[in-house]
């Protein structure tokens, strides 16, 4: 059987018709919404008290939020596979809501000091990571089976749009209100992601035996190193980032490459969320492509050559085309290994095996950072993404050789077209 794409449509439309899923997505942009405005909203609120001396300040956030990070999204993983998702998400936005109204409360009164904010800081980065598990494995249980490569694509694109949107809505709110008043806005937001997983009507538990949460993480991570696929693009991603990762040193690329300052660094970031979006748009274009694997190979190594043009894009204009072509082939690799994830990962697995590919990204997130910054001050920030470039190559060739299953693999067809529509959930 030809394995050459189908160009269909994606059912946006039928997807958008399934109550649960459409309250479920609001509940999931409306929780992106409030962490993109409290991103900048905490760390301002540390500008505004200390001035150019908070740098030191911020830079503390990182190293509060990672070892919280890494416990909080395998513990979230085993307890997506134990208990109801929906309780799981509505129980952890409701803690950030509670947390954002304190760290309000605390500034609005001039009573909140800077342990507090790292505390609240490394407790809502926690909470974000612990619930992404129970968040994403939700989809599967709330839309039929034939529309579930296209609703985890909208998944991830949902989250590129609550970047752009809460980016927007901060740059609004800076006319008229200062970080303080940033933080109340955020709790809106978190307010309704909080009630709205309360209103899905599906049930998600998942059906999985009853064992100890260690056991549950450790037997996790052993199915995710057995699986044929996963260990492959997992690895994939966390190598290619780590010798690549820019979303978090854009003013570093900025002065580095093109001699600029703050602006140039905002209108980078600004790009490579519209090419982001972009890619989800192509990934949910080819969504009945079966060969996963092959896309996701191909976007890598489209990926890995394009930071030889960042490397020697010799004006702004042309770095912010190659960002935004980056975010764009980055988009189509996340929304592959998120299908793939839920398409060969039963249900009583899918939380663990979520949690896994989170904890990947982010150290590797961390690391890119680490790399990039040590090799830019070394050889140079034009340096720096030719050796990415290179070894970025070299990876996805060689994990296109180690692993042969994932250029071989092709989505079930009956999980991407012709599934019958009787097992669709309720539309009303």
């Amino acid at each position: 059987m030809s394995q050459r794409p189908t160009f269909d449509r994606p059912p946006l439309r039928r997807l958008f018709a399934i109550r649960d899923y459409r309250v479920l997505w609001v509940a999931a942009l409306c929780m992106i919404i409030a962490q993109q405005i409290r991103f900048i909203a905490i760390p301002q609120w540390f500008l505004d008290q200390t001035g150019a001396d908070s740098f030191t300040e911020v830079a503390i956030i990182g190293a509060v939020q990672l070892p919280i990070q890494a416990f909080a999204v395998l513990y979230g993983g085993a307890l997506a596979d134990r208990f109801d998702r929906r309780w799981l998400m509505a129980g952890a936005n409701l803690t950030v809501l509670v947390i954002l109204i304190a760290v309000a409360a605390a500034a609005t009164a001039d009573a909140l000091e800077f342990w507090m904010a790292w505390v609240a800081l490394g407790a809502l980065g926690g909470l974000a990571t612990f619930v992404a598990p129970a968040r994403a494995t939700i989809t599967p249980r709330v839309v039929p089976p034939r529309y579930l490569s296209a609703a985890v694509t909208l998944d991830t694109s949902t989250q590129m749009t609550g970047w752009i949107l809460g980016g927007l809505i901060v740059t609004a709110l800076a006319l008229g209100l200062d970080a303080i008043g940033m933080l109340w806005v955020a709790a809106g937001f978190a307010a309704i992601s909080a009630v709205m997983p309360m209103l899905i009507r599906t049930s998600a538990r998942a059906v999985s035996e009853r064992q100890s949460t260690v056991r549950m993480v450790i037997e996790g991570a052993r199915y995710v190193v057995r699986h044929p696929i996963l260990p492959g693009l997992f690895i994939l991603d966390w190598g290619i980032t780590i010798i690549s990762y820019y979303r978090e040193i854009l003013p570093l690329l900025a002065t580095g490459l093109f001699m600029a300052g703050v602006g140039a660094a905002g209108a980078l970031g600004t790009v490579n969320a519209v090419g982001s979006a972009c890619g989800m748009m192509l990934a949910l274009f080819l969504v009945n492509y079966r060969a996963k694997g092959v896309m996701v190979l191909a976007a890598s190594a489209f990926y890995a050559a394009l930071l030889f043009a960042l490397g020697a894009a010799p004006w702004l204009w042309v770095g912010m085309i190659v960002i935004a072509l980056l975010g764009a082939a980055d988009a189509v690799t996340v929304a592959v290994r998120q299908v793939t994830v839920h398409l060969t990962t039963p249900d009583e697995m899918r939380g663990r095996a979520f949690s896994v590919m989170v904890l990947m990204a982010q150290t590797a997130n961390n690391l890119g950072i680490i790399w990039v910054g040590f090799w830019g001050d070394e050889i140079g920030v034009d340096n720096t993404y030719f050796l990415g470039g290179a070894i970025g190559l070299g990876v996805t060739l060689l994990i296109g050789v180690l692993w042969r299953s994932i250029s071989r693999y092709r989505a079930p067809q009956h999980l991407l077209e012709g599934q019958s529509e009787a097992t669709e959930p309720d539309h009303n």
